[in-house]
């Protein structure tokens, strides 16, 4: 009889679930649900551009609305799923309380957003990120041994301290912190208090800190040198961690009516969307796979490097194979970079005035028509003729500076400078950046052998899949599929029942070879040789050199 797994995908901006053959791999059924709340699912504060928030009542009636719409667009009996698995965005911790309920849903926490879940691209702590690395540092710690040597805002420690500061009552009243990737399947499963959630190695790994070789997360003594009080959390925490395609649980019979699903199917242990969606693009060793979306996440599995990778995101045992490591590393703004440009600054007028009707140029119709048209114009650009270079930090960099405070920059500006130049600019940049990030990694002892890009992205822009293929100089090889962190978070639930006895058992069933390649383009590389000379010039420049004040100060007179 034929069995079918349930991956679960959250991202940032909605949920999307994917039914899925587990002998064969064929998608048969998709749902999408944008969430509800927030700015496209994201709450915010015109004060503070660096916060970034969601509201855990999303994450219920997400999985409700795009179960129901995949199941029904499946076509199969409901009661045929064997597994289900969940992926989400990282590090996005959550405060609960001591029954696992996030403080979001409970009345006295009605719209405090410090209660909400603090999404992966909060940076309101990196003051505090830069305080842990700076007291693992002086302590010799080991800590950051296997998170590249820098602590970044955009994880655990660095927003839990910043909520502790800011919001002490929030901090007094959650019993722990939760990662979404674990919420969720402790959600549906129904487990009945915060200490009964499993934890995954995903997040703790690459976030948090926690690692085997120094018994599991940073010490109370450093916790509390780091803020008084911030070590009584440790305890309630978690000691122990599981790999995707464990067993969180089984669904919970309320839950499972609700969709139709069968009450007791298996779930999986959770992870990051990057990193499942890595496996769900085929990564073996010596296979670079690029997440592409608002941003962009960089995954590797292999033997451990040679030396430490310097500012990569975390070098992790079984964060995406179980038995292999994980690598981690990524670019903070790419789609999100292209969207600014396309909806916050390139005047309607100098792209098309006939693009929608006047009141929907903003929609997301209309910005999707945007974004087609200046790729078209693009397009027609050939490397270097723009006379431009641009840096792609318009919400910090990730990889390798890990520093949230430096922000964009576009050189070589004319009068007659166009919107699908610097639209073009902005493309390299980022293909710069990402070059940046193999360069690093290469130079650690770990070789790259091939690069498989996925998400919308690489699914729908064609200029820049050919803009990398030239920049990296590399074939660039296109995911089969355009659910790749769903997919692979259905091959985890297929596991976590047992249809397939292990990650690359399953990989091998369900994922097919990539669809299409970009060849990069001799003419085209020789240029973007010298580009990229410029662009690392500007890169250590406004990174580590003589300028790296200017983007900080620029910051702190903002805040002023």
């Amino acid at each position: 009889m034929p069995q079918y797994a349930l991956g679960v995908d959250y991202g940032t901006n909605s949920v999307r679930a994917l039914v899925v053959d587990i002998a064969t791999g064929e998608e048969l059924g998709t749902g999408i649900w944008p969430y509800a709340t927030g700015e496209q699912g994201v709450w915010l504060d015109p004060k503070d551009p660096h916060l970034a928030r969601q509201h855990p009542l999303d994450y219920a009636n997400g999985f409700y609305e795009a179960v129901s719409m995949a199941l029904e667009a499946s076509g199969v009996n409901p009661a045929d799923i064997i597994g289900i698995g969940v992926d989400t965005t990282g590090s996005t911790p959550i405060p609960v309380n001591a029954q696992g309920i996030p403080l979001a849903l409970l009345p006295e926490w009605q719209g405090n957003l410090n209660a909400m879940a603090w999404l992966w691209k909060d940076h309101t702590g990196h003051a505090e990120a830069a305080e842990i690395t700076a007291l693992a540092k002086e302590r010799r710690e080991p800590y950051l041994d296997k998170c590249g040597g820098a602590y970044s805002s955009e994880w655990f420690w660095a927003k839990i301290l910043r909520c502790k500061r800011v919001d002490p009552a929030v901090f007094e009243a959650a019993y722990s912190w939760v990662e979404a990737q674990d919420m969720i399947p402790a959600w549906l499963c129904g487990l009945p208090d915060a200490d009964s959630i499993p934890r995954g190695i995903c997040a703790a790994g690459h976030k948090a800190m926690f690692h085997e070789d120094w018994g599991g997360l940073p010490s109370v003594e450093f916790l509390e040198e780091l803020e008084p009080g911030l070590g009584t959390l440790r305890a309630r925490l978690y000691a122990k961690t599981q790999s995707a395609g464990d067993l969180a649980g089984r669904l919970d019979a309320e839950i499972a009516a609700r969709c139709g699903l069968r009450a007791g199917t298996p779930v999986s242990i959770g992870a990051f969307d990057a990193h499942l969606g890595a496996i769900g693009s085929g990564v073996k060793p010596g296979t670079l796979v690029k997440i592409m979306g608002t941003s962009t996440c960089d995954i590797m599995v292999g033997e451990p490097p040679e030396a430490l990778i310097l500012g990569v995101c975390g070098v992790v045992p079984g964060s995406v194979i179980p038995g292999m490591i994980g690598i981690e590393a990524g670019q903070s703004a790419v789609g999100d970079l292209f969207n600014w440009w396309v909806n916050l600054v390139a005047p309607d007028e100098a792209i098309s005035p006939h693009l929608a009707p006047p009141g929907e140029r903003r929609s997301g119709g209309a910005g999707s028509s945007r974004h087609e048209h200046l790729a078209t114009e693009a397009a027609k650009l050939r490397a270097g003729q723009s006379g431009l270079i641009a840096l792609d930090w318009n919400n910090g960099n990730r990889t390798i500076l890990v520093d949230p405070l430096l922000s964009g920059l576009i050189v070589g500006q004319t009068l007659h400078t166009s919107p699908a130049e610097i639209y073009r600019a902005l493309i390299e940049a980022t293909a710069f950046g990402a070059l940046t990030i193999i360069r690093r990694i290469e130079e650690s002892g770990v070789p790259i052998q091939e690069v498989v890009v996925c998400g919308g992205i690489a699914e729908k822009s064609s200029l820049t899949m050919q803009i990398y293929a030239d920049v990296l100089n590399r074939p660039i090889k296109i995911s089969a599929s355009a659910q790749t962190c769903a997919l692979g978070a259905a091959i985890a639930g297929a596991v976590a029942s047992g249809g397939h006895p292990d990650i690359l058992t399953a990989q091998s069933a369900m994922v097919t070879t990539p669809i299409r390649t970009f060849v990069p383009s001799p003419e085209a590389v020789k240029t973007y040789e010298q580009l990229y000379k410029i662009y690392s010039q500007l890169h250590d420049a406004f990174g580590i050199g003589d300028m790296a004040s200017v983007m900080k100060n620029l910051v702190r007179l903002r805040t002023a």
